[in-house]
């Protein structure tokens, strides 16, 4: 029997906009009670009004941030079902060579270290609860390998291997852990992809945010002995060749 998501707690991160705000709100729209976390907070405040959710600022890639978001969540609801680390940016979209190391570190730290960090915090409350989901954003940039994107491709590939071993680590604890890899989504991350000025009808067959969203709960509302350890979704519209 499919589970349902009334009094599940769940905590977006980036989700203020695009894919994050379109999970939070299909979350939000099964019964789920929402945390979504983001670093702009004229944008956090506007969608948690907008979503009927809670906000939390917060950096992903900090710690302490991250501490302070389970200490909010834990507090008003005792549990943690879902997490959904999605926060990321494309960085500079560069050959390698023409980045700065400061550039660099500032693709991984949002695109993998910060879901690191948001996993083990996670992972140990879900442990102990011996249920739970952490669904991971990535990219179909995992799976192939396009010319000035290196450094966010490693980033997104670490967050795909990291994954299938934290998958393997909480499996025996009744945890489920996705790796989500979508591609070309109608969100701002367009402008870093260079996509913002295909023709209308183009981004309107991207992945939109309320398609992702539902995706997501899907993965959550599936019966609890089973999992999805990886899902690709791709729209149609673009061609990837070879695959």
């Amino acid at each position: 029997m499919a589970k349902s998501l009334m009094k599940a707690t769940a905590i977006v991160t980036g989700g203020a906009k695009g894919f994050g705000a379109g999970i939070a709100k299909c979350l939000k729209a099964q019964g789920a009670e929402v945390w979504i976390t983001g670093r702009d907070q004229k944008a956090l405040t506007a969608a948690a009004k907008k979503l009927g959710v809670h906000a939390i600022r917060a950096d992903v890639t900090s710690g302490a941030d991250w501490d302070k978001v389970m200490a909010e969540v834990m507090g008003a609801r005792g549990r943690l079902d879902i997490l959904v680390n999605n926060a990321g940016a494309g960085g500079k979209i560069a050959p390698t060579v023409e980045q700065t190391d400061d550039e660099i570190a500032q693709t991984i730290g949002i695109n993998l270290t910060g879901t690191l960090l948001g996993c083990r915090r996670a992972a140990a409350i879900m442990i102990k609860q011996k249920s739970g989901i952490i669904i991971n954003i990535t990219s179909c940039c995992m799976l192939y390998a396009w010319p000035g994107w290196g450094i966010y491709t490693a980033a997104k590939a670490g967050v795909g291997k990291f994954s299938h071993s934290l998958y393997g680590e909480l499996r025996p604890h009744g945890v489920r852990v996705t790796n989500l890899i979508p591609s070309w989504g109608a969100t701002e991350f367009l402008n870093a992809a260079d996509l913002k000025d295909h023709p209308a009808e183009v981004l309107r067959k991207c992945i939109q945010p309320d398609e992702i969203g539902t995706l997501v709960v899907q993965l959550c509302t599936m019966p609890a002995h089973l999992a999805v350890p990886d899902v690709t979704l791709l729209p149609m519209v673009q061609e990837i060749s070879p695959m």
